[in-house]
């Protein structure tokens, strides 16, 4: 079968970005600065700038601005500092990576699992050939699975064909984690490797991974995702021609004297993860915080199944207690003899699953919860900097919605449910990190806001402040230009601003995610499809092309009654909205762009399905 990923297997993965001690420095440097003025500017916000006459508008728009520097406040904290874990030599013997004691003299033994429902067979074989091709300078027991839960004949076929093991069960109850846990039970390795069907190891997986497990600590090391099939995107000259011809050409090729070399559709969805692994996962290490993110991380097996019979015993307890509230509540018993308790917790023990691998749609972040919160043992996390592994990214937008809404529904309902910042057992550092990440789950809130609010001047004339005067730009904009400036410094080798704003226009999905846990809707592990959709994906962006048109429309109108004497406008007013107006433009124009985004290849493998489903 051909597929058109093929054309991009010559790509390599650039290597991390370097450590500079002297940037970090001046990144802490700019950003206390930024910090201090976004505190004067707010502290001026709350105290001295709000329209009494229009509070309905006033504190809703400072409280969105309250809430987004608590987020920027939690975002510098994760970015502070780099303190990457050196990287021991593989171990060429388990004794070498648990505590001294009688563990046996012999090779590591490694399962590596391809979890996998509806992908294609042959999708899947690329995977296994290059989990085969791995290398290590000692002797290793090597094991590689291929965890069907679609229960296929043809996927046993090829794992027999391939020489590997084929494991598969009569149900699917807890979707991939369900599928991990019926694996570690047919398994005994010492460590696991966790890959998606689409996941490719790259050679040295294993050989740079393992000699972190020489600290009897260390629980599990995740690497960075790399999506190596990102389209390369068209030349901006070109990319013009074809809409405005030669004048278009032209056009392009003037900008790219100025700005350099620009690429139209290279990324359309802002799949490129690494902002996410070499900014914030990396710079979570010296924490203890960087959490598990499912493909691309070797976990140790002791230390999975230590904190799975924890959380057993914490469900249990937590359950048994519910109960005798109850019963108390029906009897008005002041308190219960320790023989209906412990009957209560036998029952409770009975009706309770022991899940390795909880039983969640986000099933990697909630075990990484588990293990750094464990109180028996402190367990570790590495983040390994260096690229291990490549695979797909989402080519249509229906499919990263499907990712996306996966993420936050699943990272919201812990925070709902399971709320990890109240959990015993983690130090200050990792509940910030985790705070950092649900934080930025709710911003959608906000981001709402911060939308509408020069729609609303813009009609109407009413401001959240009380004068866009020389004072309010004195206050915001020595602000907003140290905050761009530290952040430029903060994340220097990658590119951050495509990212922040599809952070803005992610609000529908965000508010959707959020809307469902609050509802107690379960969120359900749905497989982001490997394969591009086909189909005209117009309707899941038809919120941000309402922010479009009514943004557009309120410009418009207010430019109007400006220049025909209108005194409800001040310049200043149209020039703070007309900036914010025209970023937003720019926000929501991405991810509209994104809907209708054609791949240039024709000759790819694609599924069609109904674009609505």
């Amino acid at each position: 079968m051909t597929f058109y990923f093929q054309r991009f297997e010559h790509r390599s993965p650039r290597p991390p970005i370097p450590h500079s001690p002297w940037r970090e420095r001046l990144y802490q440097f700019l950003a206390t600065i930024a910090l201090v003025l976004g505190a004067w500017y707010l502290h001026w916000r709350w105290t001295a700038s709000l329209n009494y006459e229009a509070l309905w508008f006033a504190v809703p728009m400072v409280l969105a601005e309250t809430l987004a520097f608590i987020g920027l406040i939690l975002f510098t904290a994760n970015i502070w500092k780099t303190r990457d874990t050196p990287i021991s030599p593989p171990p060429a013997s388990i004794r070498e990576c648990v505590e001294e004691g009688d563990a046996p003299d012999r090779p590591v033994a490694v399962d590596i699992f391809f979890t996998t429902y509806d992908e294609e067979i042959d999708l899947v074989r690329l995977g296994i050939r290059d989990a085969l091709a791995l290398r290590y300078p000692h002797a290793i027991d090597l094991r590689i699975h291929i965890l069907d839960d679609g229960r296929r004949p043809e996927m046993a076929a090829m794992a027999s064909a391939e020489g590997v093991g084929y494991i598969t069960r009569s149900t699917n109850l807890g979707f991939k984690a369900g599928n991990l846990r019926n694996a570690l039970e047919a398994t005994s390795g010492d460590f696991v490797v966790i890959c998606d069907a689409d996941t490719r190891p790259l050679p040295t997986l294993l050989e740079r991974t393992l000699g972190y497990f020489r600290d009897p600590d260390v629980a599990w090391v995740q690497t960075p995702q790399w999506f190596y099939d990102l389209p390369e995107g068209t030349p901006l000259p070109e990319a013009l021609r074809r809409w405005l011809g030669g004048v278009g050409a032209l056009l392009g090729r003037g900008i790219e004297r100025i700005a350099g070399p620009i690429h139209v559709g290279n990324d359309p969805f802002v799949n490129d993860p690494e902002l996410f692994y070499q900014i914030i996962q990396r710079r979570r290490n010296w924490a203890n915080a960087s959490f598990c993110c499912g493909a691309g991380s070797i976990h140790r097996r002791e230390a999975v199944m230590q904190a799975a019979l924890t959380a057993y015993a914490e469900t249990i307890e937590r359950q048994a207690r519910h109960d005798e509230r109850q019963i108390r509540k029906l009897t008005r018993e002041g308190a219960l003899e320790e023989s209906t308790r412990a009957q209560l917790r036998g029952q409770a023990a009975l009706e309770t699953e022991f899940t390795p691998y909880k039983f969640h749609v986000s099933e990697d972040i909630y075990t990484s919860i588990v293990l750094h919160s464990d109180p028996n043992r402190t367990w570790k996390s590495v983040f390994h900097p260096w690229i291990e592994t490549k695979m797909l990214s989402p080519r249509d937008l229906l499919s990263w919605t499907i990712q996306r809404y996966k993420y936050a529904g699943g990272t919201l309902d812990i925070l709902k449910n399971d709320n990890p910042l109240f959990r015993r057992g983690l130090s200050f550092w990792q509940r910030v990190m985790y705070g950092a990440t649900f934080w930025s789950y709710l911003a959608g809130l906000w981001n709402l806001v911060f939308l509408a609010a020069p729609i609303i001047y813009l009609f109407s004339g009413i401001a959240p402040v009380s004068a866009y005067s020389v004072d309010f730009y004195k206050h915001i904009l020595p602000f907003l230009v140290a905050n761009e400036i530290a952040m430029m410094v903060g994340t220097w080798g990658i590119a951050g601003y495509k990212a922040k704003l599809w952070y803005l226009s992610f609000f529908p999905l965000n508010l959707r995610a959020i809307w469902a846990v609050v509802r107690g809707e379960q969120i359900k592990f749905k497989v982001t499809p490997k394969a591009r959709q086909s189909g005209s994906f117009h309707r899941l962006v038809l919120p941000q092309i309402g922010i479009v048109i009514l943004t557009l429309a309120a410009f418009g109108f207010a430019m109007t009654a400006f220049l025909l004497g209108s005194e409800t406008y001040t310049a200043g007013g149209l020039i703070a909205n007309g900036f914010w107006a025209a970023n937003n433009i720019i926000a929501m124009s991405g991810i509209i762009l994104a809907a209708f985004w054609q791949p240039d290849d024709e000759d790819i493998t694609e599924r069609t399905e109904e674009a609505a489903a």
